[in-house]
């Protein structure tokens, strides 16, 4: 099932929520998503072989897969993009990813040099432009990855955050936004505190996008944020939640 996020009849935004279906209850709940402008797309985290084929049979009825652009990868898990080697194969496009991971992208590849439709971005991040648009790679570092991006949609105003305001849940409720954030804060909370890297790094994130005009956020596991009052809601709570190494003791660190 797709869920479009934006249309203007130029510029769409697509999320598709139940690819990882009960077939697959035993891997973690992710999403996808498709930005297409004037002719041009990018797939934002498509996933790996699980979600492949039921994304490019999605995808054809909004944007053909034989013309896709870019694939925008957050960071390298496995559900980002470990299927890249067959979208290379079905499409023209390029990776993108941090310039810290490219040399680890073939690795998901046949080991053919593919060296020349990788990407990387730089650790400041950088704007990409897409048909009449631009997608900006936002710095998202130890979120949870050491070179880690977010990619903000400046036309429909939507930050695709990746990791970070995810939670938890089954894909049919992961297709709805949320609507009682305070209720949404036990299935965030704990995905938080292991998975960011510290406190610090949250404020740091904080100020930075808060210089935006964000409208949603969007991420790559659960429930999305519409409107920005709930978008501010969600800033302020990971502005405050303490994280990885915040939380770590010497008792963590104890021989079994």
């Amino acid at each position: 099932m797709s869920v479009e996020l934006y249309n203007d009849g130029q510029h769409t935004c697509l999320a598709f929520y139940d690819l990882v279906d009960e077939e697959h209850d035993h891997a973690v709940q992710c999403n996808q998503f498709l930005v297409a402008d004037s002719g041009h797309g990018a797939l934002i985290d498509p996933g790996g072989n699980m979600t492949y084929n039921a994304l490019l049979m999605a995808m054809q009825k909004y944007f053909p897969s034989k013309e896709l652009n870019y694939v925008l990868a957050s960071h390298p898990d496995p559900d980002i993009v470990a299927s890249i080697n067959k979208w290379f194969v079905a499409s023209p496009c390029k990776l993108l990813i941090s310039t810290l991971w490219t040399r680890f992208i073939p690795h998901f590849t046949t080991g053919r040099d593919i060296s020349g439709r990788i990407l990387g971005i730089p650790d400041p991040g950088m704007n990409i432009t897409l048909g009449n648009s631009v997608i900006k790679a936002l710095p998202a570092h130890f979120m949870h990855a050491e070179g880690n991006f977010q990619f903000y949609d400046v036309k429909s105003k939507i930050l695709f955050s990746g990791d970070l305001g995810v939670s938890l849940v089954d894909h049919t409720r992961a297709a709805q936004p949320v609507t009682d954030f305070d209720a949404h804060i036990p299935l965030m909370e704990p995905f938080h505190r292991r998975y960011m890297v510290s406190n610090k790094i949250m404020r740091f994130w904080a100020a930075m996008v808060r210089g935006l005009d964000i409208e949603q956020i969007v991420p790559q596991h659960g429930q999305r944020f519409v409107g920005k009052p709930m978008c501010k809601r969600l800033i302020d709570w990971l502005e405050t939640v303490q994280c990885g190494v915040d939380n770590m003791t010497q008792s963590n660190y104890r021989a079994p």
